[in-house]
């Protein structure tokens, strides 16, 4: 027996959307596409990269993560690698790390491609843009604008 009705689940969506508007919202302010579900990404772990009130570290960049990421990630305290993620997994990434990578990749041209992990922008929420700016997204876009 579930836990909550569909009727149930479809208010809290509702509730969640009015209560933080732009939290569900990708840079393009057209709906926010999934990311992904294998693994499992996202603040609240339902494929979306979206920002709730709580989500002190903005996990608003939708990025496929390389190898060479992740090593600079656990370099920083954060070894995203413990659980479970590889090169080529698609993760909801806080926008300061991103920038951390993206900063350090500016330093050594040869790192560009391999350091700074790729990102869908159509699934990158706009509260990245907080913090980073639409054209070093664009740069590294996976996808194209829509």
């Amino acid at each position: 027996m579930p836990l909550l009705s569909k009727t149930s689940i479809a208010a809290l969506r509702r509730l969640f959307v009015i209560s933080f508007p732009n939290a569900t919202t990708p840079v393009f302010k057209k709906p926010l596409s999934l990311h992904s579900t294998r693994p499992m990404t996202g603040f609240l772990r339902d494929g979306y990269c979206k920002v709730p009130e709580g989500d002190f570290g903005n996990h608003s960049v939708a990025a496929m993560v390389t190898n060479e990421f992740l090593e600079f990630s656990a370099s920083k305290g954060n070894d995203l690698r413990s659980i479970g993620l590889t090169g080529g997994c698609k993760w909801c990434l806080c926008a300061n790390r991103w920038k951390e990578a993206l900063d350090a990749a500016k330093g050594d041209q040869s790192q560009k491609g391999k350091l700074v992990p790729q990102v869908f922008l159509n699934a990158t929420n706009e509260a990245a843009l907080q913090s980073l700016d639409m054209n070093d997204l664009k740069k590294f876009a996976a996808d194209a604008e829509v």
